[in-house]
């Protein structure tokens, strides 16, 4: 009888075990000293950690050509978070390949001597920003949520729970943490024609939005920071061009050479963005 029950015990033991692998765990630390950005990763089994990169992208400030405005507003707004002092969460919107992502990297690579610390997460798992602010609460860096070509769809369970984090939760928002977020949507859900019949005007002319358009905002603005970004003129693309190319060690007489082939690539690509200089000054330097 004592052996049956055993028996009984064991198994139930080895069921509970099986049972907990399965069972969302709470999310742990990393390994803070391990890297200086880090991506948020969810497994199939539903645990969430945090994974550091090996291996964080090495663009400067001062590659970054032709987009002063920006970048002064967001180096000012990523220094004043540092230095402990208050500041926004940042929503960068525009065309696309202008330097958007690319400049929250910089910052980074700027200020990660100084305490600053990166951790990008793809908007399905926007819902458990609240498990990621809480592991990163007590950590004495200053961390940056890193949200890249974000964009909902109506109903998408992420919007309503970066709405809450931005601002909106009984929850204060942590001192030490931002959230930084790229999209081509100014206000991050797709805009219908038929929205415009919703909005009603009054007497005297003024004009209220209708409740779907308001929802729509409600999530923009809950930015402290709006930095817009616009398509790149040919002179600034070329520019941008002459930056890379100078970067990659290609000397002045070539650069200027490569003047018309830069065109002839913008043209075929149908952009003159930030993105498609840098294309076309790998493929120029390699063929060199």
């Amino acid at each position: 009888m004592n052996e049956q029950l055993e028996r009984l015990v064991q198994k139930a033991e080895r069921l509970m075990a099986r049972i907990e692998a399965v069972l969302p765990q709470p999310l742990s630390a990393p390994d803070w000293d391990a890297s200086v950005a880090f991506r948020f990763r969810k497994r199939a089994s539903g645990h969430g950690s945090l994974e550091p990169v090996r291996q964080v992208a090495g663009i400067r400030l001062a590659e970054l050509k032709e987009i002063d405005g920006q970048k002064e507003r967001i180096v000012r707004n990523t220094l004043q978070f540092v230095q402990g002092q208050p500041a926004n969460n940042v929503l960068l919107t525009g065309a696309r390949g202008t330097g958007k992502s690319s400049l929250i990297k910089a910052c980074l690579n700027e200020y990660s001597g100084r305490g600053l610390r990166l951790i990008e997460v793809d908007k399905a798992d926007l819902v458990d920003l609240p498990d990621i602010v809480d592991v990163v609460a007590d950590r004495p860096e200053k961390f940056i949520v890193f949200c890249d070509d974000l964009s909902f769809e109506e109903g998408e369970a992420g919007y309503k729970a970066l709405k809450s984090m931005l601002d909106g939760s009984v929850a204060a928002a942590s001192d030490n943490v931002l959230i930084y977020a790229t999209s081509n949507r100014r206000h991050l859900l797709p805009e219908y024609m038929k929205e415009n019949l919703s909005y009603t005007h009054t007497e005297d002319g003024e004009v209220h939005p209708g409740e779907v358009v308001e929802e729509k905002i409600s999530l923009s603005e809950r930015f402290g920071l709006w930095v817009s970004f616009y398509p790149f003129s040919q002179d600034e693309y070329l520019a941008i061009v002459r930056q890379w190319l100078s970067s990659f060690g290609i000397g002045a007489e070539r650069i200027e050479a490569a003047r018309p082939e830069a065109l002839v690539w913008a043209l075929e690509r149908g952009s003159r963005s930030g993105r498609v200089a840098y294309q076309f000054a790998r493929d120029f330097a390699g063929r060199q």
